[in-house]
């Protein structure tokens, strides 16, 4: 056990830093060529580990100045959890290696490592605080456990993952699939516009790299708010604002490269783009009924739940008052993506019922 619970800790602290340290380099180049307020050592030490926590999805409270106007960070790339996870599943993994040979129950191993990097995500989110910005690390135990035992399930021994989850899982990949491909050619199709907004940034040659890079990131969060639009409940760009099919309500965008993409006026016709998530419902059904009706249900209610995650991470605030509702509305989008599903499933087992 002893040697159990070194291994872990070593290589969970090893799964911290493998993210961590590149941040740190990154933060360290920024504030050496664009300087600092303070010049303070500490300003690229506390920059790096607030990338790393909100690659973690953990949201900030701010101080904004030079007023110390209240604000709120919520609206992150969750996209850049991909970075965490696939550091989490590498040393992981070399912890197994390191352990084989010793007879242990693989379980206890996965818990010991989520627990001890759990652990550390906590500690440096209660120990990143600044008088302007604030993590709030009570959220990190939630974050930090939901992302190291998915990634850990991945590696050696896998669990066996009930049906129904992996069933909703492959109706949610569709989904972001379809959307995030969507999103990539409107791109292509907006380049211009795109373009533009890049230009107005003047970010540099090395801000244009991580620009890009956050675009890259920030590509689910996109996806997710063009399936709200497709589904009907549309997004936000803004307090008070809406862009859907049927309304169209915003006076001014924040400069985001990716919003080159939106549109700039209503399209009810658009609307029926909605069959989409319609035809959703009824390939649920046609993988699912020969199973049962009790494996339909099961199998419906992961997707309604694995939907209002992915909707919760697209959206948020984006620092501002203004901005302080950003992307999909997570209730919106989901009535209405699961009611048009509802749709789809209904007609289809009726289809099949007729059939036999």
């Amino acid at each position: 056990m002893q040697r159990v619970l070194s291994v872990s800790l070593s290589h969970a602290i090893r799964g911290a830093a493998l993210v961590l340290l590149p941040f740190a380099f990154i933060a360290l180049v920024a504030w050496a060529t664009a300087g600092s307020a303070t010049g303070s050592t500490t300003d690229p030490i506390r920059g790096a580990a607030w990338i790393w926590l909100g690659a973690h999805h953990i949201p900030f409270s701010l101080s904004l100045p030079p007023t110390g106007t209240a604000g709120f960070f919520s609206y992150l790339p969750w996209g850049a959890i991909a970075f965490p996870f696939i550091a989490i599943r590498s040393t992981f993994n070399r912890a197994l290696d390191r352990l084989q040979g010793d007879f242990h129950d693989i379980n206890g191993v996965r818990s010991t490592y989520t627990i001890f990097y759990t652990l550390i995500l906590t500690a440096i989110a209660f120990l990143a605080a600044s008088p302007t910005v604030t993590p709030k690390w009570y959220l990190a135990p939630i974050f930090g456990f939901f992302i190291s035992i998915t990634a850990t399930l991945t590696c050696g021994q896998r669990v066996n993952i009930s049906a129904p989850v992996v069933m909703a899982s492959r109706i949610l990949a569709i989904i972001v699939g379809t959307f995030m491909v969507a999103v990539g050619i409107l791109i292509f199709t907006h380049f211009d516009e795109v373009k533009k907004l890049s230009v107005v940034l003047q970010p540099g040659i090395f801000g244009g790299f991580l620009l890009l890079l956050l675009n890259i990131l920030y590509l689910p969060n996109a996806a997710m708010a063009f399936a709200s639009y497709v589904a009907g409940s549309g997004f936000a760009v803004g307090a008070g604002t809406l862009i859907s099919p049927w309304w169209y309500h915003s006076d001014k965008i924040p400069v985001l490269p990716l919003l080159g993409i939106m549109p700039t006026q209503r399209h009810p016709l658009f609307i029926l783009s909605a069959l989409f998530f319609v035809a959703m419902g009824a390939l649920l059904v046609y993988w699912t009924i020969p199973s049962g009706i009790t494996f339909l249900l099961q199998c419906a209610l992961y997707v309604v739940v694995l939907l209002l995650l992915l909707a919760y991470l697209s959206s948020g605030s984006l620092i501002t008052d203004e901005m302080g509702a950003f992307g999909l509305s997570i209730w919106k989008f989901g009535l209405s993506a699961v009611l048009e599903m509802s749709v789809g499933a209904a007609m289809a087992t009726l289809i099949s019922a007729r059939v036999k």
